[in-house]
């Protein structure tokens, strides 16, 4: 497995990295705890050593299944958590204050079987907490060697920019996909003048990009794309043309549709590391063949020749979610 470091921060990590959402959150019923270890040390095993969880997910137990699964191999790995929701709880709100953000990550410690975490992230921009405070915050824990860097998710330009000027912000994560593209404007330009990472959540699309949903795809109550516009039936029918534009493009290099999303994503600057997420083991092995596939000049521009030919349907979240991104 190839590594990178995300941006100028010294943290290297194998080029993809699992995001472990899914195994216990967000996408229908949680992935039994026996299989969601098994499938986390089949990643390690594999090569992967970057790791994704955040106190949300769950709440609470997806970091007790990522700290047990990578106990053993814990010097080998790196791992990323999230704080900022009160009482890790999405639908209670967001909370950022210095104060919870320590009782967070003591609690998060335990929960992860480790004496430090290896990038803790604001896990969406609070409101009502000045970023400064935040990031101050996180300082204080890097120098007591809790923490080893600071990490943002889905903040704002100006947000990201102010905090760096209090702790150097060592990653951003936020959605970068084939079919969602917009921090291209104002946001890869930003780390790059930074020398930040860039870590995008759902590179597939939320599955989307692997061409395994339709228009007649159904999804369970507690799945969450069940209330995402751009699933809705009308929107996957309407965006299948880019799943065909890709699929075309897949099969010229002998190559899976996601396979070329994540090869696209990693293609674009060399201090961007995807994080996919998968609960078999089958799609794991088909995802970490992107980092072996090269796309040269040819490709990318068949690529962008064919995104500008296609419009995406359908908002990427409900308008109470969106609220929550770019500040």
């Amino acid at each position: 497995m190839k590594t990178r470091e995300l941006g100028k921060s010294g943290l290297e990590v194998s080029s993809l990295g699992l995001g472990c959402m899914g195994l216990s959150y967000g996408y229908g019923p949680a992935t039994g705890r026996t299989e969601a270890i098994a499938l986390i040390r089949e990643a390690v095993d594999l090569g992967v050593t970057f790791f994704d969880t955040a106190e949300a997910y769950g709440p609470f137990v997806n970091e007790e299944v990522v700290g047990e699964a990578l106990a053993p191999v814990r010097h080998k790995v790196v791992i990323a958590t999230k704080f900022g929701f009160r009482g890790g709880m999405v639908e209670q709100g967001m909370d950022s204050r210095p104060e919870n953000i320590r009782t967070m990550t003591e609690a998060a410690l335990k929960r992860l079987h480790t004496d430090h975490i290896d990038l803790l992230y604001q896990h969406r921009v609070d409101p009502n907490v000045p970023i400064e405070d935040v990031a101050g915050a996180v300082k204080a824990l890097i120098a007591e060697g809790k923490v080893r860097h600071f990490g943002m998710s889905e903040a704002g330009a100006q947000s990201i920019r102010r905090a760096h000027a209090v702790q150097p912000v060592a990653a951003l994560q936020s959605e970068y996909s084939l079919w969602w593209r917009e921090p291209e404007k104002e946001i890869l330009p930003l780390l790059e003048e930074l020398g930040i990472g860039f870590v995008p959540f759902s590179p597939l699309g939320k599955g989307f990009l692997t061409g395994a949903i339709s228009a007649t795809t159904s999804f369970a109550a507690n799945d969450f794309r069940s209330i995402v516009p751009r699933f809705s039936a009308e929107a996957r029918a309407a965006n299948q043309a880019l799943v065909d534009a890709l699929s075309g493009i897949a099969r010229g290099k002998g190559a899976t549709p996601a396979q070329i999303a994540l090869a696209w994503l990693l293609a674009r600057k060399p201090w961007i590391v995807p994080i996919p997420g998968t609960t078999r083991i089958a799609r794991l092995k088909e995802n970490l063949g992107a980092t072996e596939i090269i796309l040269g000049t040819d490709d990318l521009a068949r690529i962008t020749q064919a995104l500008d030919h296609i419009t995406i349907t359908g908002d990427r979240y409900p308008a109470h979610l969106q609220a929550r991104v770019g500040r």
